[in-house]
């Protein structure tokens, strides 16, 4: 298979980017999950630009940066050997390798794109949610149920990160050299 330099290039910084901007936390919660600055655009992006395969595969390259970011959290929770393959699988490398989704609607202009982001963060609040009804099911709260709580929990980051990447995109995507380069991609 070849891939074109400027793909590889592209798709590498934009994984950087979207790595550097998870780091911006407007809003972080007790047990993972936070409101970021845009930090899923960058990554939706390349699926935008080089379609959903492509974006699948550098959306979970992401989700591997991700572990490798959060690792050392991760190791503080106390999870047994299972609960921690739970927790990598549902909320990191399902959760983020979503984000490839965002490309399968690219031709449909701002309103495919903006589908897309929407779609690719639902997958990934309902991969949030098993995880939460599961893997993290010991940290519901006595008397909740546990859906509930997982529901509540997660939706409390993934509805205001949606919103936020929503807006951002559709800024972003009236840009007319971010439009040019998109056109041009696809």
């Amino acid at each position: 298979m070849k891939i074109e330099t400027k793909k590889l290039t592209l798709s590498a910084v934009m994984i950087a980017l979207s790595a550097v901007l998870s780091l911006v936390k407007v809003y972080e919660l007790p047990l993972g999950g936070s409101i970021t600055l845009l930090s899923m655009l960058p990554v939706a992006v390349i699926a935008i630009c080089y379609g959903t395969k492509w974006g699948l595969f550098c959306s979970t390259l992401y989700a591997f940066v991700q572990i490798a970011l959060d690792a050392g959290k991760l190791m503080g929770y106390g999870m047994t050997a299972g609960t921690w393959a739970g927790c990598l699988m549902f909320d990191y490398i399902i959760a983020f390798g979503a984000l490839g989704l965002a490309g399968l609607f690219r031709k449909k202009d701002t309103i495919g794109m903006c589908a897309g982001i929407t779609l690719a963060l639902v997958i990934r609040f309902i991969s949030h949610f098993i995880s939460g009804s599961i893997v993290f099911s010991v940290f519901c709260p006595e008397g909740w149920n546990v859906f509930f709580y997982s529901f509540c929990y997660n939706g409390s980051y993934m509805l205001p990160e949606l919103i936020i990447t929503i807006i951002g995109a559709v800024l972003l995507f009236r840009i007319p050299q971010v439009r040019k380069l998109i056109e041009e991609k696809q």
